[in-house]
């Protein structure tokens, strides 16, 4: 019992999150909306708090006071609690006087602050991932193999595989090998099997990879030795875990549950909208493991005289005549009559227009915030704070893979429109 009271957990919040452009232009990358009425951090947050860890930093070092104030806001532990949750940006100092240069060098950088903790073991983890895993089972391998450093992995079909960073093990689970993405015959030497994982014959046959979720267990000696013997390692993929494979005990540890890297606009795009299916892969339904956020006490969603199906709906929304399919519809959403919103991420409002102001923003021929009537919004997010017009069409009529609006109203990116934060769109646009 001993070994779980000094675990504490390291959350990389990324660098500029550049794959998340303009989601991340006036915000850090753990702090984008997720899912209406979430935010990215609060998937691995939850996850530690429902695994009673409970002593959690986060790192980051780019357009951090939205997550600094999402986090004050949200996570406050009993003061009889040794738990917390807190916020770690990138600091200068003598010895240290760089921006943190990857993942590893994050973690160096912030030591000092992790060693206050008499720290025994440290659970790093990934500020962008999507899933719902007890970090307890993962902690039980680490101890019960004694391991040094234990990956927690996912079985991958061979078309995947060849994104990730892939691992070989023998036959008790220790991982004697690391290729970063590799292709052809470098792919075929890394198969593995994986029915000694608990997987079936078939599941074995056709997820025969060992794929890293890049989420780690360190024990804390052998870290710190790991992040001193050479300081110009600066990542765990690619330096830090091939090092301690050739010297340490390092294990992996099988999950075998929905997880999703949404660090880039598609993969962040096509999560948010699973959500809103009916059998979705990622259940925020659960009472036993809930995803926790902050408490807003908004009112009801008011729906007037709408057609929504295969929809999201999040607290203190006004509807009037919309058509909606295939959506999330976002926190404090106003959306007027005749608008058509499908397959689309609307993340809602940081406050409430009054009706004053929104009669004042009529007059100055400025569109209130939320969507005008008539407006169309198809395959496009539209970040907090925007003000769409009347009689918008947001549908990418040319089907443009890439670019950026000559004003900055709006970007497209994969095919997916993104109306940034705070930007406005006037009345007749069509993009």
């Amino acid at each position: 019992m001993a070994q779980y009271e000094n675990v504490v957990a390291v959350i990389l919040g990324g660098g500029a999150g550049s794959r998340l452009f303009p989601l991340t232009k006036d915000r850090a990358k753990p702090a984008v909306p997720l899912g209406g009425k979430y935010r990215l951090i609060d998937v691995p947050i939850s996850n530690c708090i429902n695994s009673s860890v409970t002593q959690i930093f986060v790192l980051t070092q780019y357009n951090s006071a939205s997550l600094n104030r999402h986090i004050s806001r949200t996570y406050r532990f009993s003061s009889f609690s040794t738990g917390f949750v807190e916020v770690l940006a990138a600091e200068q100092r003598k010895d240290s006087p760089d921006w943190f240069q990857g993942t590893a060098d994050a973690v160096r950088q912030t030591l000092p602050h992790i060693r206050d903790w008499r720290t025994h073991t440290v659970l790093i983890l990934s500020g962008d991932h999507l899933y719902r895993m007890d970090y307890r089972q993962f902690l039980k391998r680490h101890f019960d193999t004694n391991a040094d450093v234990t990956i927690s992995v996912i079985p991958a079909n061979p078309q995947d595989a060849q994104g990730f960073g892939l691992l070989k093990t023998d036959n008790e689970g220790r991982i004697v090998e690391f290729k970063e993405k590799p292709k052809g015959d470098a792919l075929e030497e890394m198969r593995v099997d994986t029915t000694q994982f608990g997987l079936t014959a078939d599941e074995s046959q056709s997820r025969p990879f060992l794929a890293s979720m890049g989420i780690y267990i360190f024990n804390y000696e052998r870290l710190v030795e790991l992040l001193d013997e050479d300081v110009t390692r600066f990542d765990f993929g690619g330096e830090i875990i091939p090092a301690a494979i050739k010297k340490l005990n390092v294990q992996a540890h099988l999950f075998n549950s929905y997880w999703e890297d949404i660090g880039t606009i598609r993969a962040f795009y096509q999560a948010n909208l699973d959500l809103a299916s009916p059998l979705p892969k990622f259940d925020f339904f659960n009472d036993a493991d809930p995803i926790y956020t902050r408490s807003r006490y908004l009112p009801p969603s008011k729906v007037h005289g709408s057609d929504i199906d295969n929809s999201m709906i999040s607290e203190g929304c006004i509807l009037n005549g919309v058509h909606a399919r295939n959506s999330i519809i976002g926190l404090r959403s106003r959306i007027d009559e005749g608008a058509r919103i499908e397959n689309s991420i609307i993340m809602g409002a940081d406050f409430f227009e009054s009706f004053e102001e929104i009669q004042r923003n009529v007059s100055r021929a400025k569109p209130h915030v939320g969507i005008g009537e008539n407006s169309v919004v198809s395959r496009a997010i539209i970040d907090k704070n925007a003000r769409i017009g009347k009689n918008v069409r947001l549908v990418n009529l040319q089907n443009v893979e890439t670019r950026d609006g000559d004003d900055g109203s709006y970007f497209i990116r994969e095919g997916i429109i993104i109306v940034p934060k705070n930007a406005v769109i006037q009345d007749g646009t069509e993009v």
